[in-house]
């Protein structure tokens, strides 16, 4: 029996921490709102075009930072659920899930944040870093190849979900749920993106 009081802690905890918005904090530190500019996102991509790679180095050790310590969190409540071989930290992907989705409807800054994709791919890492790999892989090739962010974003977070289905890797039910939870989130918070990317008009990564 699952311990709901617990799964539900790591997803407060993973929440809170989500919420800590490193982007909106170093850019208030800049003397601007980054969710005013650029894409208007407050996120790694948006923070590098706006303020710089000073600025988007803070930003990239934030959001890693607090999706590896939300999953700390969940794994320290050690609530697990098994389905023959396959073993999973249900408080680990309820903590991971909640700084996702910390990140992208903050409390502390009126439910306006990024597109969580360097949270996620953090709380991935710590969940399983040989589809985390995998995913990146996909991930970098995809922006050196076309230098468009959001569409190497989609295409990992689609990668994820069918990774996570293959037995191989040893996962339960509860693993894939959240895959294919994280995944709709990540493809529904870039629709902008993929109408400009069907357009022509998406910004692309000057490297």
């Amino acid at each position: 029996m699952i311990d709901l009081i617990k799964v539900f802690a790591a997803l407060g905890a993973g929440y809170l921490l989500g919420s800590i918005s490193s982007a909106i904090l170093v850019g208030k530190a800049y003397g601007k709102d980054i969710r005013e500019f650029g894409s208007k996102s407050a996120g790694l991509t948006n923070t590098l075009r706006v303020l710089g790679k000073s600025a988007a180095l803070f930003v990239l050790v934030g959001d890693i930072l607090k999706g590896v310590v939300a999953c700390l969190i969940g794994l320290y409540l050690g609530v697990y659920a098994s389905s023959g071989a396959a073993v999973d930290s249900v408080s680990m992907l309820a903590a991971g899930a909640g700084a996702i989705v910390g990140h992208n409807w903050p409390v502390f800054f009126g439910f306006r944040g990024g597109k969580g994709d360097l949270t996620s791919a953090a709380v991935l890492f710590m969940l399983d870093p040989i589809i985390a790999l995998s995913c990146f892989g996909s991930f970098v090739l995809i922006v050196a190849a076309t230098s468009f962010v959001s569409l190497g974003s989609i295409c990992a977070a689609l990668l994820f979900v069918g990774l996570s289905f293959i037995p191989v890797f040893g996962h339960t039910l509860y693993f894939q749920i959240f895959a294919l939870v994280m995944a709709f989130i990540v493809v529904s918070k870039h629709r902008t993106n993929i109408g400009r990317l069907l357009c022509g008009t998406e910004n692309k990564l000057s490297f």
